[in-house]
């Protein structure tokens, strides 16, 4: 495996330094996150509890509130019937299962301050755990409502990215490394940077180490992000890939890790997008299909589902 080490920088090593890549585990996941698992915190660390609660997917987030919204009501329900049949005025309910129900849905009421009249607490200690359970609901719904702005507020890229790295064809007689993107969103993205850097396993002094080399690209900035944008690495005589096959990336557990930059022109803000490609990920020989086409009008169609689409060249 021969590797041009002229582009060599220690610097961009992406915070990993010279760990080696073991059983395939890519440095960063194709979702953008970092590839690292966290051991010996305490199992009471509360200070990523906000950081998960606004980047978990949204059906984990309901799970989340709605649950916390039912143990709440189970929770309360349980204090009242313990306080005794008689400590809600109103209940219909003659069985201790039925009282459950009815003292459910007095909780319902009064965590959320609906409090329809209906039922109504009686003497003291049922007074105090009510008014307690008004004064959790308000704080627990000012932290959803805070959390569902957070949500919808933060700024990010929807930037969708081909499954495959292509080595296509590439002006005359040459090859290129090729992947492209485009944004899912139909906000307006400006001043677009991206960088790849290429890492690989080497073993010096029978150790493996981690080697990255910042790639260079036909075209690393744009000013706006309209279209599709196929990133192109040249093959030519100053990339580190030029005499690298298929066998040598796998063997030494190639990877691309891909760090676009954009300006968001919605929120005025700089958002940021990520993600990987390994050897596995190549294809050969083959060329991207054009993704977009001319409506009858001249309007230009961007097809999003060609994004990943190609063919094999003979």
């Amino acid at each position: 495996m021969a590797i041009h080490t002229q582009q060599t920088n220690p610097e961009k090593d992406l915070g990993f330094g010279p760990q080696p890549v073991i059983k395939n585990q890519p440095l960063i996941n194709k979702d953008g996150s970092v590839n690292v698992k966290r051991k010996g915190l305490s199992r009471f660390n509360t200070a990523d509890n906000y950081h998960t609660l606004i980047k978990m997917s949204w059906g984990k987030f309901w799970v989340v509130v709605l649950s916390g919204y039912l143990v709440a009501n189970l929770l309360f329900a349980s204090v009242y019937v313990l306080i005794g049949m008689d400590s809600l005025e109103g209940a219909s309910g003659d069985t201790t299962g039925s009282h459950f129900l009815d003292a459910f849905f007095f909780s319902a009421q009064t965590i959320s301050t609906v409090g329809y009249g209906h039922i109504s607490p009686h003497g003291v200690v049922a007074n105090s755990v009510a008014a307690f359970e008004s004064m959790i609901g308000l704080l627990a719904f000012a932290l959803a409502t805070g959390l569902l702005y957070g949500r919808f507020s933060k700024p990010s890229a929807k930037i969708v990215y081909s499954e495959n790295l292509l080595v296509a064809p590439y002006r005359d007689n040459s090859r290129g490394l090729m992947f492209r993107l485009a944004n899912i969103r139909k906000n307006v993205l400006i001043d677009l940077d991206i960088e790849i850097i290429f890492s690989y396993n080497e073993f010096v002094d029978g150790k493996p180490i981690r080697r990255f080399f910042p790639l260079e690209l036909e075209r690393k900035y744009v000013s706006l992000l309209t279209l599709n944008w196929t990133i192109v690495h040249p093959l030519n005589a100053g990339s580190p890939l030029i005499e690298m096959t298929n066998e040598d990336l796998e063997s030494s557990q190639a990877s691309f890790s891909v760090l676009l930059k954009a300006f968001d022109d919605t929120f005025s803000q700089t958002v940021h997008s990520r993600t990987s490609y390994v050897a596995q990920d190549m294809v050969w020989n083959a060329r991207f299909i054009p993704m977009f086409d001319r409506e009858d009008d001249g309007r230009i169609a961007l097809d999003m589902s060609k994004i990943s689409a190609y063919h094999l060249l003979t």
